[in-house]
């Protein structure tokens, strides 16, 4: 009982702290996590990006080259911005970034179709940015893919072959495919599920180390220690239990509106939503505690926490997966936490499938917990000898 009435009494410090003394902990705690929460899924509510700005040569001016800029405009992707009278003028347009492509047809190509004489046309388009370049190159190659058909169509009509026999000769093998898990393929599902937990995670870490800083700078570390009669673990757990507990209460509301309001697919249970999240809350803590442990000062132990959870974005294998990576990199990949968060969203919450299935990814979140306990003699030496250098 006495230890548990020395947390209750460090927590209600903490609180106190956190509501009338520093109003940096309430807008890094509610205010900027929830304003993430809005802004990524806003900025990716479309799903995917529509309308991307395009533009054509049109040499041709023949009602098939008009046909193909029509079909081209009419899709999803793309939109028909700019006719450009000469190539050069496409080429500088791109390079201004007024579009990401340009489709080229040269003149006879309507005429060449006809006469069976495979006439080319020629698209260019901008890697600068990976996705609209690859999005608008996808478009432009179905559009080359379609104007190739139909005179093939027209052709094999002419010569009496039935719609089937068409059908069969155009598209030898028909494609099934099925995307997994994002049957929309929704940016807004695949981004904004690791880059806001993400962020939450760095803000958790910078806090962790941020409030351990403060006690030094202020030496309000002495007052704080004698509170739990020099017992660093339970200083510790009383101060940040305040800490888990509204991390723990933005992230589940940022759980209900992601799955219960805006109906992001998910096959795992309610529990397996909990579990992820408090061992996303609990590692988060433990590295902030850890990087102030190995590096006693308020600056450099924010740098490293602020550091290491935007590199995990990166590693964590959402964009470019890990698998892809040169082997040392995979290797330090296990030392993210975001890593095997992104693991156990996708294999237990995603896809439904069992956490045994995962193990090793629960012992290693519970191993960036655990990292502390390595280090509190040293924070515990810290805030009663050190002096704060700013």
């Amino acid at each position: 009982m006495k230890y548990v009435s020395q947390i209750f009494d460090i927590a209600l410090r903490e609180l106190n702290i956190i509501v009338r003394k520093n109003r940096i902990y309430g807008f890094c705690m509610v205010v900027f996590p929830l304003m993430v929460v809005l802004f990524f899924t806003t900025m990716l509510d479309d799903g995917i990006p529509q309308d991307l700005p395009i533009g054509v040569v049109d040499h041709d001016n023949s009602a098939t080259s008009r046909g193909l800029i029509r079909n081209l405009d009419a899709m999803q992707n793309s939109r028909v911005m700019y006719h450009f009278v000469s190539v050069t003028e496409a080429r500088n347009a791109m390079q201004e970034g007024k579009v990401y492509a340009y489709l080229y047809i040269p003149e006879g190509t309507a005429s060449k179709l006809l006469a069976g004489r495979q006439p080319k046309i020629s698209y260019y388009y901008t890697m600068t940015c990976l996705t609209a370049g690859s999005m608008v190159s996808k478009d432009l190659k179905t559009i080359g893919t379609l104007g190739s058909a139909a005179v093939g169509q027209a052709t094999l009509r002419a010569k009496g072959a039935t719609p089937m026999q068409i059908k069969a000769a155009l598209q030898p093998v028909t494609i099934d495919a099925h995307m997994i898990a994002n049957p929309e393929g929704s940016y807004n599902y695949s981004l904004t599920t690791v880059f806001v937990p993400g962020i939450l995670m760095l803000f958790m870490a910078l806090l962790s180390a941020y409030s351990l800083g403060m006690e030094m700078k202020f030496d309000t570390g002495k007052e704080w220690l004698a509170r739990a009669d020099g017992n660093i673990v339970v200083a510790i757990l009383g101060k940040y239990l305040v800490h888990a507990l509204v991390f723990l209460l933005v992230i589940f509301i940022y759980q209900y509106y992601i799955f219960g309001v805006l109906h992001f697919p998910r096959l795992g249970s309610v529990w397996s939503i909990v579990r992820l999240s408090l061992l996303q809350v609990a590692a988060s803590l433990g590295f902030g505690i850890f990087a102030f442990g190995l590096m006693p000062s308020l600056r450099m132990s924010m740098s490293i926490s602020s550091l290491w959870f935007v590199l995990g974005i990166s590693m964590c294998g959402s964009a470019f997966p890990v698998m892809g990576m040169d082997a040392p990199l995979q290797a330090m990949s296990w030392l993210f936490p975001l890593r095997h968060y992104w693991m156990l969203y996708q294999v237990t919450v995603l896809n439904g499938f069992p956490a045994i299935d995962v193990w090793f990814h629960h012992v290693a979140l519970i191993a960036f917990t655990l990292l502390p306990w390595f280090v509190l003699h040293k924070v515990k030496n810290a805030l009663q000898n050190y002096v704060y250098i700013p």
